[in-house]
């Protein structure tokens, strides 16, 4: 059985889409994180694919790096998508379909990443930004991932870790045993499916971001804004209850900050990146459960040789 209701994940994200821009502050910030990432590899891709693509923001800085190759921008929700096109037609100058400064058109598709609409070996670098842990299977995704990339194609990503949103989590604790936050994916197990579906010499890494806000609805209201409901099949179901829901608020107070008075939202977000390849190939960083972790200096120096 799914974990995770397709159909709850777009409903939510579609209703978003006119308010995700002002909320995704930790979104758009690792966006330009992995667009910088960028600059330390030496790849020119014929074809990209942004899945995930969301309202475009990580799209059009991949149009923007790489102007020469085709765009493919997915996504589950097409309100999304709508808002994405609008963003990159905006972007485009004057001479981008002139005769001598005609550029590749980008495309939109509205579709899974469990089931990606495309061709085997098709792209060249595929983009993934805090999309992953909306996905029931690591290792589904990860193989139509390999499968559509073609030789020595490049795969980066970003996830949520398992310590998104711990105060939440933990304000929630204090009312009943439901499950009320959606459980993430650790790092070492997102490794694990990368090995297991054909990349090799993946390099992960995870970072901590605190958001603060002066009530502990402003957590919950930027949720909703970007679409990051509960879309576990465990949830639960139906109205919480207006006292249950406020002895969660009451117990959420409990982590405001004596250093400034503000409510914490805690977010771990995983990094990381591999190449298609045929055969993992071992090295002296890689631990027992096959990938590696090393730093922002190893992965220039990897990328670059």
């Amino acid at each position: 059985m799914l974990k995770y209701r397709r159909d709850h994940i777009q409903h939510h994200f579609n209703q978003a889409a006119r308010t995700y821009d002002e909320a995704a502050v930790l979104q758009k910030r690792i966006a330009e994180d992995m667009d910088q990432r960028l600059q330390l590899v030496t790849l020119t891709p014929d074809r990209m694919l942004d899945l995930g693509a969301g309202t475009g923001f990580l799209s059009a800085k991949l149009q923007r790096r790489y102007p020469g190759a085709q765009l493919l921008a997915l996504d589950l929700s097409p309100q999304m998508l709508q808002a994405a096109n609008q963003r990159l037609h905006a972007q485009r100058p004057r001479w981008w379909q002139a005769p001598f400064g005609r550029r590749p058109t980008p495309r939109l598709l509205n579709a899974d990443a469990h089931a990606l609409p495309l061709a085997d070996q098709s792209v060249d670098l595929v983009m993934t930004n805090l999309m992953l842990q909306w996905c029931d299977d690591p290792d589904r995704v990860f193989a139509e991932i390999r499968r559509v990339l073609r030789p020595e194609g490049l795969l980066m990503f970003s996830s949520f870790g398992p310590d998104t949103l711990t105060e939440l989590r933990q304000a929630w604790s204090n009312v009943d045993a439901r499950d009320h936050v959606s459980t993430f994916i650790d790092m070492h197990d997102l490794g694990d499916a990368l090995i297991r579906n054909g990349f090799g010499q993946p390099v992960m890494d995870t970072s901590h971001f605190t958001l603060t806000y002066d009530q502990p609805m402003g957590v919950l209201k930027d949720l909703k804004a970007i679409g990051a409901t509960n879309a576990s099949q465990g949830r639960a179901h139906g109205l919480t209850g207006k006292t249950r829901f406020q002895k969660m608020l009451s117990a959420y107070e409990g982590f405001r900050q004596q250093s400034d008075g503000r409510i914490p939202a805690t977010f771990e977000v995983v990094q990381g990146h591999a190449w298609a390849a045929e055969e993992v190939t071992k090295g002296p960083n890689r631990d027992k459960s096959g990938h590696i972790e090393i730093s922002l200096d190893e992965f220039s120096r990897q990328t670059k040789a």
